[in-house]
């Protein structure tokens, strides 16, 4: 069932110091929470696609034409860091996610999605690399996977990474759009509409669903995925979940099992853009795994992040969602697995939110498409 835009009255949850006054407050919105402050931490980028927040406060930001940039706490963009592999941005192509080792701490590794050419076409690559002492360049940069099969087409790379707790890492990638590819993301014997689970070296581990079945590729953790851009990790039961982008109508949440099928491109909440049904019409079908939430109207789902800060306590249980069509961040409250209300944020910017992050001061923090970070946090 879709959650709509609901009630949900929630007490504020204290004051929250900004960490630089740097800053300057962009706005002063209404919640449900009580007001919040917009601030934008800097507008200085070109279509940053993924972040992630360093040890020190600062951002790892990847940029969608190959850039990799460091945003300071007082918003200052770093230079170009040197050693980005060269990425094919045509299109929905692109430098795309970026997420740290768990060990990042101590081992600086960092690994990151773009998209890139070769024979046959493109598809989406995982890179690894170490980040060097002063932020500046990639060291030993490594690719450790490449979707599987390559395809002459400009859309649906996905895609988001996800660390579980036992430090595999998980990977969700389009389907490639057109109507004859898309087929693949049923069969297993291609990494099409898939979540992948890995090794940080790259390698299969143990436990992998498909990994002896004959034919299959055995990276493969889940199926009938259609173009997943939000990512994160439960933090209550540390089930990894997606979400991904419907066609006209249909944006879904999903929380990935092994070996699972989600239904992609058989059935559909949406319709092809043409007004055309999906597959066989109908919004599920036998011994497929229906998403936990849906949208249609879609909102565009990109980034997503899950709520944990002291901020606003009553966040807690929240997920946030970038929304790209609808311009907006969407909060929706979980009962477990279960949504049981949702709000809407940021709608008056008209900004493309292409991904969310928990900061570690407790705001939640959006990338958006014409080039901005904003972060939102209490007003008091």
């Amino acid at each position: 069932m879709a959650v709509r835009q609901s009630t949900l009255r929630l007490a504020l949850g204290g004051a929250l110091l900004l960490p630089t006054a740097a800053l300057a407050a962009d706005r002063t919105i209404d919640s449900e929470a009580g007001p919040l402050r917009v601030t934008t931490v800097t507008d200085d980028l070109s279509r940053p696609w993924g972040f992630e927040f360093l040890p020190d406060g600062a951002m790892l930001v990847t940029e969608k034409a190959g850039t990799m940039r460091i945003v300071g706490q007082d918003g200052k963009v770093g230079g170009p860091i040197a050693g980005v592999p060269k990425v094919d941005a045509g299109g929905q192509g692109g430098l795309l996610d970026v997420a740290l080792d768990p060990d990042f701490a101590t081992n600086r590794l960092i690994y990151f999605t773009y998209a890139e050419r070769g024979e046959g076409g493109n598809s989406t690559a995982i890179g690894k690399a170490r980040l060097s002492p002063n932020g500046r360049a990639l060291e030993n940069v490594q690719k450790i996977f490449t979707q599987m099969p390559k395809y002459d087409g400009p859309n649906h790379f996905g895609s988001r990474i996800v660390f579980d707790r036992e430090g595999h890492l998980f990977a969700g990638f389009g389907e490639r759009s057109d109507n004859r590819i898309r087929e693949k993301a049923q069969t297993l014997d291609n990494h099409l509409g898939k979540v992948i689970r890995i090794d940080r070296d790259g390698s299969v581990p143990e436990g992998n669903p498909f990994a002896t079945r004959e034919g299959a590729k055995p990276e493969i953790w889940s199926y009938g995925h259609r173009n997943i851009q939000g990512g994160a990790l439960n933090p209550e039961t540390g089930a990894v979940w997606f979400s991904e982008h419907g066609p006209k109508g249909g944006d879904e949440v999903n929380i990935v099992e092994p070996g699972q099928n989600y239904g992609w491109p058989l059935v559909s909440y949406g319709v092809n853009y043409d007004g055309t049904p999906v597959g066989t019409g109908k919004e599920s079908g036998e011994g497929l795994t229906p998403p936990i939430l849906h949208w249609t109207p879609v909102i565009g789902a990109s980034g997503m992040a899950f709520y944990t800060g002291e901020a606003v306590p009553a966040w807690k249980g929240s997920a946030f969602f970038g929304g790209l069509a609808t311009r907006e961040l969407v909060r929706v409250k979980f009962d477990g697995p279960k949504p049981v209300a949702e709000e809407r944020l940021l709608q008056d910017f008209g900004k493309r939110i292409r991904d969310v992050k928990q900061g570690p001061d407790g705001a939640i923090y959006v990338a958006t498409d014409d080039g901005a970070i904003m972060r939102v946090a209490p007003a008091t």
